[in-house]
Order: C-alpha cells, then sequence, then structure tokens
C-alpha cells in the first residue's frame, strides 16, 4: 500500500493512499484508540447534511465557486447514500467537543470532491477541507447541529415502534377484558382487578410515553448554526444561517428553526438532557411492567402463572423442559443500559464551560445508542412477548376466589373491623370468604351473590348496596 504525505500546523504525516480522510483524522486515530466504536451512521448523515446546505448557501452568496461547491455536493450525497461510511474512522471517545469527527467529515468530503474535480486525494489546493467544505463554520456549531438532527433521524424509528408496543397492549386489554384475577398490592392479596385492566393500563404508560417524547423533541429543532467558534457568528454572512438552515429544512423536512439565542444554543445541552430524561422514565416504565409479566408468568406449578408467555428457547442447560421469560429480561438489561446512559449525559451536560460543552461526543453517542437499543428491543418484545401472551383463565378465576381482598366489599354491609374479622376466620381455617359467610349464614345465598359479584368490585360502585342487604347485619 502506497502513502501520501499531509501537513498540518504541527507538521507531516503519512496517509494511506487509498482513504479519503486526511492528516487531522491520522491523528485522531493515532491518539484515541479507545473504544473501537465509530460514529453513528445518522450522525454521519446529519454532519454531511449541513455540509451540503453549507456548500449551497455559501455558493449563493457568492463567497465559493460553483465548481466546488457542486463536488462537494456531490460527494455528500454519494455518502448520504451508503457510500464511503468506513471512511469515517474516529472513535466516539474523541477530542473534546468532536473536533476530530468534524474535520473527519470535512477531509472525506474534500478529498472526495477533489476526485470529482479532476485530482489527486491530499491535493488541497483544489478543495480544502477547512478553506472550502468548512466555510463559515465550527465545530462548536457544526457538531450540536448535527446532534440535533441525528437525534430527530433516529427517534423517527423509536416512535412507530412505541406505538405498535401501546396498541398490542391495548389489544390485550380488549382481549382479557373478562378474565377477573386477584389484585395484589404490596406483593399479598387485594381487590380484583381485571386481566385487561392491568394491560389497558401499560398501554397508557407507554401512551404517556409516545407525548413525552414528542414534546422533548421541539427543543431540538432550535439550531444553532452559523454561530460559529463562540455563537457570535464570526466569518459568516448576515444571511448565511437563515439560508442554511432552510436548506437543512427542505433535506430533512423537519420543522427546523433558527436558535433564538445563538450562544445559548451552542453552549446549553439543555434539549438533549430533556430527552435522555424521557427516555430514562420510559426504561423505568419498561422495567416496572417488564417485571410484572416475568412475575404474573412465574411458575409454571410454583408461580403466579396467571399469563402464558410464548416459548422461545430452552431456558437451562440442565433443567429438562424450563423455559424463561427471555424477552422480558432483554428488555429489562435495555433499560438498565439506558437508565446508565442517562447519568453519562446528565454528567457530561453539566461538565461545560464558559461557551463551549466539549463533552458533546459522549452525550450524542450516548443519546442515540439508547434510541437504537429501545427501538430494536421493543419491536422484538412486541412482536415476540406481547402479542402472543394468553391469559390462564382458571388460575386467575381460582386466585381470586381464594383471595383474602374480597373481604373489601363486607365494608359497607358490615363494617371494616367484622369484615377484617372475617377475613382473619377464613385464613385460618383455610375457607374462602364466601364459604364462610355460607356457613355463618351472616347473609342469604342470594345477598352473598350480590356482595361477592366479583365482577362488579372491578368497577367504581358498592357490590351489592339495595334495599334488600342491611348493613346492621350481625
Amino acid at each position: 500500500m502506497g502513502f501520501r504525505k499531509e501537513h498540518d500546523s504541527l507538521g507531516e504525516r503519512e496517509i494511506p493512499e487509498d482513504v479519503y480522510y486526511g492528516i487531522q483524522t491520522q491523528r485522531a486515530l493515532e491518539n484515541f484508540p479507545v473504544s473501537g466504536i465509530k460514529p453513528h451512521p445518522n450522525f454521519i448523515k446529519a454532519s454531511v447534511m449541513i455540509k451540503i446546505a453549507s456548500a449551497k448557501t455559501n455558493t449563493e452568496l457568492g463567497v465559493l465557486d460553483k465548481k466546488i461547491a457542486d463536488a462537494i455536493v456531490k460527494a455528500g450525497w454519494e455518502v448520504i447514500d451508503g457510500q464511503f461510511q468506513d471512511q469515517f474512522v474516529v472513535d466516539v471517545f474523541q477530542a473534546g467537543a468532536g473536533t476530530s469527527h468534524h474535520m473527519n467529515v470535512n477531509e472525506v468530503l474534500a478529498n472526495r470532491a477533489i476526485e470529482h474535480l479532476g485530482g489527486k486525494k491530499g491535493d488541497y489546493r483544489v478543495v480544502h477541507p477547512n478553506d472550502h467544505v468548512n466555510m463559515g463554520q465550527s465545530t462548536n456549531d457544526v457538531f450540536p447541529t448535527a446532534m440535533r438532527i441525528s437525534v430527530l433521524i433516529s427517534i423517527e424509528g423509536l416512535i412507530p415502534v412505541l406505538k405498535k408496543l401501546e396498541e398490542s397492549f391495548r389489544q390485550k386489554g380488549k382481549e382479557f377484558d373478562s378474565v377477573i384475577k386477584s389484585g395484589r398490592t404490596h406483593l399479598q392479596d387485594a381487590a380484583p382487578i381485571r386481566l385487561g385492566q392491568e394491560f389497558k393500563a401499560y398501554s397508557s404508560i407507554i401512551d404517556k410515553a409516545i407525548s413525552n417524547i414528542e414534546e422533548a423533541l421541539e427543543s431540538l429543532k432550535e439550531l444553532s448554526i452559523g454561530g460559529s467558534a463562540v455563537g457570535t457568528g464570526l466569518n459568516t454572512l448576515p444571511e448565511y444561517r437563515t439560508k442554511l438552515i432552510q436548506k437543512l429544512r427542505e433535506m430533512t423536512s423537519f420543522d427546523l428553526v433558527e436558535s433564538k439565542d445563538m450562544i445559548e444554543g451552542i453552549q446549553s445541552m439543555a434539549p438533549f438532557v430533556k430527552l435522555s430524561g424521557t427516555l430514562r422514565l420510559l426504561a423505568i416504565e419498561l422495567t416496572k411492567i417488564a417485571n410484572d409479566i416475568r412475575l404474573l408468568s412465574s411458575g409454571p406449578k410454583t408461580g403466579l402463572a396467571e399469563i402464558n408467555l410464548p416459548p422461545l428457547q430452552p431456558g437451562s442447560s440442565i433443567m429438562p423442559a424450563k423455559v424463561n421469560p427471555v424477552m422480558a429480561e432483554v428488555l429489562n438489561m435495555v433499560c438498565f443500559q439506558v437508565i446508565g446512559n442517562d447519568l453519562t449525559i446528565s454528567m457530561a451536560s453539566q461538565a461545560g464551560q464558559l461557551e463551549l460543552n466539549v463533552m458533546m461526543p459522549v452525550i450524542i453517542y450516548n443519546l442515540l445508542y439508547s434510541i437504537d437499543i429501545l427501538e430494536n428491543v421493543l419491536d422484538v418484545f412486541t412482536d415476540k412477548c406481547v402479542d402472543g401472551i394468553t391469559a390462564n383463565v382458571e388460575r386467575c378465576k381460582k386466585y381470586v376466589e381464594e383471595s383474602m381482598g374480597l373481604a373489601a366489599a363486607l365494608n359497607y354491609h358490615i363494617g371494616y373491623e367484622k369484615a377484617s374479622e372475617i377475613a382473619k376466620e377464613a385464613t385460618a381455617k383455610g375457607k374462602t370468604i364466601r364459604e364462610l359467610l355460607i356457613e355463618k349464614n351472616i347473609f342469604s345465598k342470594e345477598e352473598i351473590e350480590k356482595i361477592l359479584d366479583i365482577r362488579s368490585m372491578t368497577e367504581p360502585g358498592i357490590p351489592g348496596r339495595d334495599k334488600d342487604i342491611s348493613k346492621d347485619k350481625d
């Protein structure tokens, strides 16, 4: 393999002649062999979109030669179409503020544009990474703008998956509406509830999470591009910012607007903290749901076994025929990771100083990572778990009939203390509340059927409250 020589303000380096990146990227490769994790495809795409929009804008403003701009634009669209992805090589843990990634983008586009103009890679007299590709820009306004656009692109995959999960829970709520079971609080017997009501509540949780995410996205549509190094707009023409954002709006179809304060837009990572916070809240709620599903499906003989999960794979290397709730388990793991990512984002967001937050690379890496793993896990969790859940109707019926929670229906008729005595005696004698009431002849069988109408206990009202049933029963 041959090499070409490139130089920067620190000196000279040999660069493999077949690569499209240049000397600053090469230095980053040498300096940051940290994780081996490369930039997210949507972050590359967003970064390149900014370069395309900027080249077009600078041409319109008469400060960039149209031939050079056209070559940059052509190179940019090639990258967006999926070419040269292997040329974006800087580790996600890199120089502060993302200068290394930014120069990686500038160099790749410059060298490809040089080829389009008939030159050879590295001949920056034809197209220069800084003077041409980066005209009117700084890492400090490009990087946070690319962060915003890449998140808006990525979230387009998560929202439909969340809506699919919400719909699946809602359908299960309808399917299980007639299945009455024992409620549980503190993991102890409680008043009856319908299995469908539990699943409908899960759908409501997801619906609220979607609303939270969509609300958080609005602040990400405010762009500080054009602010240049510190938000003052140094080296940009007055019309540059407005024209560039208009082009980005057309390219992305997002309702992108100019930040009201470019300096604030560069300094503050609040929009990313806000969105990450909604994902953290979602992860907490999903953890609770996954835990519920694992508990409700526990057994099949020694657990609750009120629901049945689709069997997906053998669950033990030593215990034959054991099947585990693997989709709920993997959902738990993803949620824990998202919660940890949010802590990283929070710590990094408060670590900026004065005019710049230099921790932006770790913020965007963790945020896009959270979005990706949530999208992926929820897609399979819905398809392979929730959609296939069935109810163990007889098990649910048995538990609710044996539950001491039924004693709550007696409060109105005989008072809390006497109802408590009935519940304690039923437990001691191993009888159900219904059996003990019949045995003691406190109510007639007809009255008992009205009071212990379990379906009515799952709706607002007082079971058995009519003129034939007196609160003065002894």
